[in-house]
């Protein structure tokens, strides 16, 4: 292609939206609420979830949507993923901070109210329910006509540990072991330019996918036989981690296998890609010498695209969609408890003390900010 394709020209400039974020957080005033109070906030590095006190445990909380997949789905009449895809990428944020999710409650806008449509999303959230382990404490549906064209999904999570037992990545050390766990897709980031790519190519989602799309780490939601549809691997629900990662935070607070002090740092791998794990340490780096498996439909639009291989990682999670950071001498005993819960897992890569930075084992693929 003479002109390479990225996720700005998609409209959606990452580095645009961080400033836009920093600029928000920068005008907002500091919590009414008084240190040692219920509600009172929790100074916590990364991001990926609020802290807030409550008596003798901290609740956290998190709130995304489901953003542009919701295009796809639409255009499919395909609403069994979108409910899952919703409350993973709430929940995984809680994991993020040593969390276990307990509730959540959803918000959907719509043009005009369909009962089909409302039925097959509270099925999906209910399955999302059942794989994330919460409850679905309420919700709210808009119509809102001139304003949406098409159904949104988005939600807030609600979860708790116990107080001074949050994962916050500032006990990391060099030489900290990377551990991987397996997407199952492209998750529920990067779609502007997933949707500006097949437009390019001119397939249609009712397609059969143009690469194997079968993969031994993940399974795809079907709703038809034989060779998968494109659709359907575009898809394909995000990962809940809750299985087995909260049961690893128990395990952990039990001290029966290791200590919980041996993972010092949980890192979702959603938009921004790998430059994700920056938000854990202010000085630290993070060497992937290791990476998981590229899935096939990654290889796919970097090739269709003509998508830059840095700019893949910068928008993608390629295939790895968590990754814990673990002391060194608990490592082998983690990877085996969590291989025997979860197909796929490896050692990627390790903590470094070369500067705030991601490198990665292919030329190119280096990270200095989120």
């Amino acid at each position: 292609m003479s002109d390479r394709m990225d996720y700005a020209s998609a409209g959606v400039d990452i580095d645009l939206e961080g400033s836009a974020v920093a600029s928000l957080i920068g005008a907002l005033s500091k919590s009414v609420r008084p240190q040692g109070t219920r509600g009172a906030p929790v100074d916590l590095p990364g991001g990926f979830g609020g802290l807030i006190e409550f008596g003798e445990n901290l609740l956290a909380l998190a709130t995304d949507g489901v953003g542009s997949k919701l295009s796809i789905a639409s255009h499919l009449q395909q609403w069994g993923g979108v409910g899952i895809d919703c409350m993973a990428m709430n929940v995984n944020d809680l994991l993020c901070v040593g969390a276990e999710p307990i509730a959540f409650v959803d918000y959907v806008a719509v043009p005009k109210p369909d009962p089909a449509i409302h039925a097959a999303l509270g099925a999906s959230l209910a399955e999302a329910c059942r794989q994330a382990r919460v409850t679905l404490a309420g919700g709210e549906t808009a119509s809102l006509p001139g304003i949406v064209t098409e159904l949104d999904l988005s939600g807030t999570a609600l979860g708790w540990l116990p107080k001074g037992q949050a994962i916050t990545g500032e006990h990391l050390q060099a030489g900290d072991v990377l551990i991987g766990l397996p997407s199952s897709g492209i998750h529920s980031n990067g779609y502007s330019l997933v949707r500006k790519i097949i437009e390019h190519v001119g397939v249609s989602y009712t397609d059969e996918t143009p690469f194997e799309a079968e993969h031994p780490h993940r399974t795809l939601t079907r709703w038809t036989s034989g060779t998968p549809t494109l659709g359907e691997v575009m898809l394909n629900p995000t990962r809940i981690y809750c299985d087995p990662v909260v049961d690893l935070l128990n395990e952990g607070r039990n001290g029966t296998s290791f200590p919980l002090e041996a993972v010092r740092g949980i890192c979702h791998i959603t938009g921004g890609g790998l430059s994700n794990l920056l938000r854990l340490h202010p000085s630290l780096g993070w060497d992937i010498h290791d990476p998981l498996p590229v899935l096939p439909e990654f290889a796919w639009l970097h090739q269709a695209g003509g998508v830059e291989t840095r700019e893949m990682y910068r928008t993608f999670n390629m295939g790895m969609g968590m990754v814990l950071a673990v002391q060194e001498q608990h490592a082998a005993t983690i990877l085996d408890w969590l291989r025997e819960r979860m197909t796929g897992v490896a050692i990627v890569g390790h903590v470094v003390d070369n500067g705030h930075r991601v490198t990665h084992a292919l030329d190119g693929v280096e990270f200095d900010h989120y």
